[in-house]
């Protein structure tokens, strides 16, 4: 699929993205220096596609994924997710760069304190659990600690309304269980078994159909071949598709999905939705800490108004577009204010470093500027497939729920690139793989001119590959984790 752009797409976002404000400061991803020492919010991808999973056209499901890099053997505590964070799902179903639906996830730890007999005394144990876990989802007297969730939708500004509550489908209960990390096969004998009896049908606020939820530890999903891609590109961007290994195949992730009815979230007069996660964390101070600290031995703390921390819309924006200057400041906003970075999609650098460092390979960077066709990749979405009606410039990823679903067995890797309109950028599915899309979008692939854009057929790679046949054929997609041990 041959998409063309035109320079008046680029006039037409600058005007609108100019008059926009700047956020405070804050970080997210492990890309940004500040959230590499709070991994618990790092939020590492977000997913946003139709259901292709039989009998659910009707669907979107939303995945966010968190905690990145999860060693499987990570015990004794695993990977919980922060009990004092907001994790938050935004969907914009009008254009205007706000969210009109918020899915708010809170945890809660839930410590059981379970003792053993050791002589006269009853002792506490250091392990998760004292015994075998499941297979059901309220199967929870060997757990020593464990975690439970809710969610609420919030409508409107996600800061000035208010939530209503996803019930488990036909009852009142609010509260669900998240399963245990995959600890290991004698923990937890069948993990797939255990994991499926976890996602709930839930009832949805103001929605006639109900959806699901899960909420737990999933197989890492993202391809990409990590280390040689930030050591300069080390490797061969001309290469084999397949011919690196995938680096990070070994490790989980703790992954927030739903699944919600396509008429309970779209626009009715305009299909197209788009979709980012954030999570949050309360500013706090410390009330007159050298008084009280001679007082009490201790200093009182006063939690404040939740902070935004991270942010995740299209993958790798903040990897490989946005300067290292500014990356902490791209995961505090919003995308209603994103003309501050318009520099970096416009005149991107990621061109110029592929150029300096594979020039001997022929590696020529594009030499249309501004760039409109990035423009349009990241900030508008592609006029006539994902582009909404009224788009107000600014990154997220985008999503037109009519376009018809292509099966799990036809999927190109390379979604819209790939000939696949039903893939990436139009939504994100699990086997899309963006590494190698956005490196071939950095280098020209959607210019239709070969004199500014040398290389907009050169197939760029990282070498590592993935496609739909990595992944689940039903909610929630992603596959059970690697566990920790697999007994004897």
């Amino acid at each position: 699929m041959t998409i063309r752009f035109a320079q008046t797409a680029l006039a037409t976002a600058i005007a609108l993205l100019m008059p926009l404000s700047t956020p405070a400061l804050a970080s997210s991803h492990r890309e940004a220096p500040l959230i590499t020492a709070m991994p618990k919010v790092d939020g590492t991808d977000f997913y946003m596609f139709r259901s292709y999973e039989a009998g659910r056209e009707h669907y979107v499901t939303l995945i966010a994924n968190y905690l990145p890099l999860q060693d499987a053997y990570g015990g004794p505590n695993y990977f919980d997710l922060d009990g004092s964070a907001l994790y938050e799902i935004h969907l914009d179903n009008n254009g205007d760069a706000k969210e009109d639906l918020t899915f708010q996830f809170r945890f809660k730890d839930v410590v059981a304190n379970l003792k053993v007999p050791a002589g006269d005394r009853m002792t506490a144990v250091p392990l998760k659990n004292i015994g075998q876990i499941g297979p059901n989802a309220d199967d929870v007297a060997n757990a020593n600690a464990r975690q439970t969730y809710e969610v609420a939708l919030i409508r409107g500004e996600r800061r000035h309304s208010w939530g209503q509550p996803l019930r488990m489908a036909g009852t009142r209960q609010t509260t669900f269980n998240k399963p245990l990390d995959n600890i290991g096969t004698k923990s937890i004998p069948n993990y797939d078994s255990y994991a499926a009896a976890h996602i709930h049908e839930v009832d949805i606020p103001g929605c006639s159909a109900s959806g699901r939820v899960f909420v737990g530890q999933r197989r890492e999903g993202f391809s990409v071949n990590l280390g040689e891609i930030f050591d300069l590109v080390n490797t061969n961007p001309l290469g084999d598709p397949a011919g690196e290994s995938n680096i990070v195949a070994d490790k989980n992730i703790t992954s927030l999905a739903l699944e919600v009815p396509i008429k309970c979230i779209a626009n009715r007069s305009d299909p197209v939705i788009g979709g980012w996660t954030t999570s949050s964390l309360r500013q706090r101070r410390i009330l007159n800490p050298s008084s009280l600290h001679k007082k009490y031995k201790s200093a009182q703390i006063q939690d404040g108004a939740f902070t935004q921390v991270s942010r995740l819309g299209m993958p790798l924006v903040n990897e490989v577009v946005i300067g290292l200057v500014d990356k902490d400041r791209f995961n505090s906003s919003m995308p209603r204010d994103d003309a501050q970075f318009l520099q970096y999609v416009t005149h991107p650098s990621l061109p110029i470093l592929l150029e300096l460092l594979f020039a001997d390979a022929g590696a020529k960077a594009p030499t249309l500027y501004p760039r409109t066709d990035l423009v349009t990749a990241f900030l508008t979405g592609v006029p006539g497939l994902n582009q909404p009606k009224h788009v107000v410039p600014s990154e997220m990823l985008r999503l037109n729920t009519q376009t018809p679903i292509t099966a799990p067995g036809a999927q190109s890797n390379l979604g819209v690139l790939g000939g696949d309109v039903a893939g990436f950028p139009n939504g994100r599915r699990p086997g899309d793989d963006v590494v190698d899309i956005e490196l071939r979008v950095a280098m020209g692939a959607l210019i239709s001119d070969s004199t500014i854009a040398p290389n907009n057929t050169a197939p760029f790679t990282d070498g590592a590959t993935v496609s739909a046949a990595d992944f689940d054929l039903q909610f929630p997609y992603l596959k059970s984790p690697v566990p920790g041990a697999t007994g004897m």
